[in-house]
């Protein structure tokens, strides 16, 4: 029997991929959906399916639908769907998460979909059989950690520098801590920004988030730039050194897949990081070159701005969620992963991928909605 692998987060931009390339690479996949308030699991899915094939200008397979919830308890599936899971799947890929850099309580996001949806993945398959578990993690688990960051490495007392690196560090010590799994393997993704190839992307959240406020100043308030007065500046409390590590969204979901359907790579943990990190500098020079966001002075990392002008107080009061985001990377080891995918290096992050993928975003203007399945109306007799 071709058992099915059992996928959680198909619908947001890493699960897409993720569907795509397992089921292409011939992969039977059941995806717990959630339906919306305009659409079943099911229609979601088709209308997915139907970007993909746009896209791709072709055919394409198409899953086993579960509708669910990972919030609920054995993910809201019922006794029929969680027997449909036993009889049917031998793994899972758990990747739903919140991404929510803020709490307001233990029982708000990102805890509720990032501790409470792992256990209740755990619960799930402990229920129905399922021991081989691959979860999506993140690198940021390392939180406030300096230097080098082994694979190795989880909980070494390290300060964390929001909620959601808290909350996916506590999930994955529930998945570590789960005595009835195989040996389960670890993917830690570093930042996830959109497609190397086609500049695709689905969400616009942290480096997204920055463009479009610099496009909503530049292009909607006209408060950056040259005037007949002379430069504009705003002031930014970055030194321009600070690295980050952004990667592309489907060679994340490549190496996934590649490991996922290699078992002899099973039961290890994965940093998913770019051969060369970005700076915050080049950040400031893309932002200038693709959205004419001119005149921002590095004033210094963590350098308070004294007097902000009306500018700089919008800038930080719409970014300041992100504060944490803007902090230098530490460096990290991906020995596990050179072994597992030495055929799949990280394309070459630098300034002209991120003047595509900011181009892109904006012919997009920051939103993406698939197009809504259109079914036939039944005539009423």
């Amino acid at each position: 029997m071709n058992y099915h692998i059992l996928l959680t987060g198909a619908t947001g931009l890493l699960g897409r991929y993720l569907l795509r390339d397992l089921m292409l690479a011939g992969v039977p996949v059941a995806a717990v959906v959630r339906g919306s308030r305009r659409q079943s699991a099911e229609d979601r899915i088709e209308s997915l399916m139907g970007t993909w094939e746009d896209m791709l200008q072709r055919k394409m397979p198409r899953p086993h639908v579960l509708e669910g919830d990972i919030t609920e308890p054995f993910f809201g599936l019922d006794t029929t769907a969680r027997h449909w899971v036993e009889e049917n799947c031998d793994s899972i890929l758990h990747n739903a998460a919140s991404l929510s850099f803020v709490a307001t309580s233990e029982d708000s996001e990102p805890y509720r979909s990032n501790i409470k949806g792992v256990q209740n993945a755990l619960d799930l398959c402990q229920e129905t059989g399922i021991r081989d578990f691959h979860h999506v993690s993140t690198a940021y688990v390392a939180g406030l950690r300096t230097g080098r960051i082994l694979e190795s490495e989880l909980d070494l007392g390290q300060q964390m520098g929001n909620p959601y690196e808290e909350s996916k560090m506590t999930a994955e010590k529930l998945v570590r801590a789960a005595e009835f799994l195989s040996p389960p393997t670890i993917f830690r993704p570093a930042i996830i920004v959109g497609d190397s190839k086609t500049g695709f992307t689905s969400t616009f959240h942290g480096f997204y988030a920055c463009l479009e406020l610099a496009h909503t100043l530049v292009g909607s308030m006209g408060m950056i730039g040259t005037d007949a007065e002379g430069e504009k500046k705003i002031r930014i409390s970055l030194d321009g050194t600070e690295t980050k590590n952004f990667i592309p969204v489907d060679w994340v979901s490549e190496v996934i897949t590649s490991i996922v359907t290699q078992p002899q790579h099973h039961g290890q943990t994965y940093h998913l990081t770019p051969r060369e990190r970005i700076t915050t500098m080049m950040i400031r020079d893309v932002l200038e070159k693709s959205h004419g966001f001119n005149g921002a002075e590095l004033s210094g990392y963590g350098q308070p701005i004294d007097h902000p002008d009306e500018i700089e107080r919008l800038f930080y009061e719409h970014i300041r969620v992100y504060n944490s985001y803007w902090r230098d990377d530490p460096e990290f080891d991906t020995t596990n992963l050179q072994v597992a995918c030495p055929h799949l290096p990280c394309p070459t992050m630098n300034e002209e991928l991120l003047v595509m993928l900011s181009t892109k975003a904006l012919e997009m203007d920051f939103r993406w909605k698939d197009k809504q399945v259109k079914r036939e109306k039944i005539p009423a007799y």
